[in-house]
């Protein structure tokens, strides 16, 4: 989730009961049981809902191509902010809601960046300037 979250010094508080509730929200960074690797956990913002549509750069580094898929029932649709450098749902499809573990609340390591972690879908994740309607912030 870099440079959202540093992986390497960084750590953050959890909310584990608001995604058992169904109370997550397009924006937010969940952590996630990988699809591809069961015994592997990874933070992903969630860029869609089931049922919405979402559009993606398919290769980032090398093509303007976009695809749009929407969310199938009981999923969600999550990527990392460094949309060049990230396997999220562009990969491996969207997230059956039940690999959620919980959302990322607050940054309480370092200090110095002690605080909420903004729920804004960063821009470079926009394909084609726009979002639908999910492309909201708090």
């Amino acid at each position: 989730m870099m440079p959202t979250i540093n992986p390497s010094g960084e750590l953050v508080l959890l909310d584990l009961v608001t995604h058992r509730r169904g109370k997550v929200r397009v924006g937010d960074i969940v952590i996630v049981r990988s699809p591809e690797k069961p015994t592997k956990v990874v933070a992903k913002r969630v860029l869609g809902l089931e049922g919405d549509s979402v559009s993606f750069l398919t290769q980032p580094a090398i093509s303007t191509e976009i695809e749009t898929v929407v969310v199938p029932k009981g999923h969600v649709w999550v990527q990392g902010d460094n949309i060049y450098d990230s396997r999220d749902s562009r990969t491996f499809g969207p997230v059956p809601y039940g690999l959620i573990n919980g959302r990322v609340l607050l940054r309480v390591w370092p200090p110095e960046r002690c605080g909420f972690i903004e729920h804004n879908v960063p821009l470079q994740q926009v394909a084609s300037g726009e979002m639908e309607q999910n492309a909201i912030s708090d």
